[in-house]
């Protein structure tokens, strides 16, 4: 599938989410997630490699844990990522087949995460992620076949300033814990 995926990092959190309590949405309990993102062994940043992540959620502590598999692949001109995912049976396993495919492990990230569904191909995360200062938000929307991108895109903009931010990220978490966080403003429709 593909996806649009935009972030921010949240100006104040509790603006954020008296915001969202004013126009009903309500975002579900907190999930522990935590990510080893593996890249090919040839892994050359700036360039358009896929990504391999292995992720271990807890929605419950009374419950295990779930494992799942994605592998994303960022479409550089259009500012969309293939992503495809799988469950995962046994986490020992699923990585040993990522060695032998070649992919080295190139970071963790752990995070607490909210989540929230605008609809049927769009959902809300409000992330506190280790590492980094502050909460972030979000967005992934799910690229319909007949839907422009730009189109798309204007639209996570304009939820973005619904909800009073002025910034968005293109980096990936991972990437922020390494580097200098780059934001851009949002353009004007």
């Amino acid at each position: 599938m593909k996806k649009l995926i935009i972030k921010c990092q949240l100006i104040d959190r509790a603006d954020f989410e008296c915001r969202a309590a004013e126009i009903g949405l309500e975002f579900g309990s907190t999930i522990w997630q935590h990510e080893r993102i593996y890249v090919p062994s040839d892994y050359r940043p700036n360039m358009n490699h896929p990504r391999m992540i292995l992720r271990t959620e807890v929605r419950q502590t009374n419950q295990p844990a779930n494992y799942t598999m994605f592998l994303k692949r960022h479409i550089e001109d259009s500012g969309v990522d293939i992503v495809h995912k799988t469950a995962v049976g046994d986490y020992t396993e699923a990585t040993a087949m990522i060695h032998q495919l070649g992919f080295r492990k190139a970071a963790e990230v752990s995070r607490q995460r909210q989540e929230l569904a605008l609809d049927e191909h769009t959902k809300m995360c409000l992330d506190i992620v280790e590492g980094l200062a502050g909460s972030f938000l979000k967005i992934e929307a799910e690229l319909a076949e007949n839907v422009a991108v730009e189109a798309l895109r204007r639209e996570v903009f304009r939820t973005l300033e619904l909800f009073g931010q002025e910034t968005f990220i293109m980096q990936t978490y991972a990437d922020l814990m390494t580097e200098q966080m780059q934001p851009y403003y949002l353009p004007e429709y």
